[in-house]
């Protein structure tokens, strides 16, 4: 029997998912895969039905976006892992088994992360493993350098869910991907819900993945990413610290979203940025946003104060760039 379940979201992504679902089948371990599409409109649906029959396929009538598609994909697996592909990703033949053997090596670990290389630039990496900081500022460990770097494993603050590996049975005590997020930084909450109930997250640089990079949205910076990522970051922000914690690193957050807002407004982007913030603290304060907080519990304190160190550190680390 299969140790993972392979679960790729899939929206309109004719151009990369034979590509994706064919480098998983000549990998050294052989996952079961289930794709959940989004209501593609571009056949790529059509084609992950007639050329692997293999795959089980969930169908969404609507687009119900990353954090639904993932959550149905996850509570249809039965595997002791689950691990989470983009649709815009080409796995290295060793990934699965690595990053199985890194969660097999950790028991306490909530997820593992593989290194992840920009694919129409091989020689430079897309990300390996996520931080969080104080500004409260979601960023790629190593996005754009050597992709020969970071090839130390450890403790990252969260796994990117573009291509990462969970344990399956914590996802009932931890809680699945908020589904109020539709997609961005659902990864980071998870990830930040995990390290408050104090189960790591990990990075493996054996573990290694091939990724397009805003294949959806079609760029790193557009109107429809910085609503919603200024949105869900407020959200996240809101849910997972304690009120103390967000007196506590106040300054930097509000110093961190000002910068944010006038780098948006100087790309033309400042109107979706601010309407993003605005939503997130209506999302934030509605009552379906008050009852997905992270209860806070004095048994966790030891977990609060890591988050912490983790805040600050990673501010200097991007501030500095080490």
């Amino acid at each position: 029997m299969a140790k993972t379940t392979v679960v790729i979201p899939n929206y309109n992504g004719i151009q990369y998912i034979d590509r994706c679902l064919e480098t998983l089948y000549r990998g050294r371990t052989v996952p079961e895969i289930i794709v959940v599409d989004n209501h593609s409109q571009d056949g790529s649906l059509a084609l992950v039905r007639e050329k692997y029959r293999e795959v089980k396929v969930i169908a969404f009538p609507e687009n119900t976006g990353f954090s639904r598609a993932v959550n149905a994909g996850i509570k249809a697996a039965e595997t002791e892992y689950v691990l989470l592909l983009n649709n815009d990703t080409e796995a290295d033949e060793q990934m699965v088994f690595q990053l199985e053997k890194g969660l097999d090596a950790h028991p306490e670990a909530f997820s593992a992360a593989a290194k992840m290389i920009d694919l129409h630039n091989p020689d430079r990496l897309d990300g390996a493993g996520d931080f969080y900081n104080a500004f409260g500022w979601a960023f790629a460990r190593g996005k754009d350098k050597p992709a020969y770097a970071f090839c130390r494993a450890g403790r990252i603050f969260s796994a990117c869910a573009g291509a990462a590996l969970y344990r399956r049975t914590l996802f009932e005590k931890i809680g699945y991907f908020d589904e109020n997020h539709f997609a961005y930084l659902e990864d980071i909450d998870l990830g930040y819900r995990a390290n408050i109930y104090g189960y790591p997250n990990i990075y493996v640089p054996e573990a290694k993945v091939f990724h397009a990079g805003s294949a959806v949205s079609g760029s790193r910076h557009n109107a429809f990413k910085v609503k919603l990522s200024a949105r869900n970051n407020l959200y996240m922000i809101c849910k997972n610290m304690p009120a103390l914690q967000i007196l506590l690193n106040f300054p930097f957050l509000a110093a961190g979203h000002l910068i944010k807002g006038a780098f948006f407004t100087l790309k033309g982007l400042g109107g979706a940025y601010f309407k993003g913030l605005s939503a997130g603290i209506s999302l934030a304060c509605s009552g379906e946003g008050r009852k997905n907080r992270v209860k806070f519990s004095i048994g966790n304190m030891g977990n609060y104060f890591w988050i912490q160190g983790q805040l600050w550190l990673n501010m200097l680390r991007r501030l500095f760039q080490f």
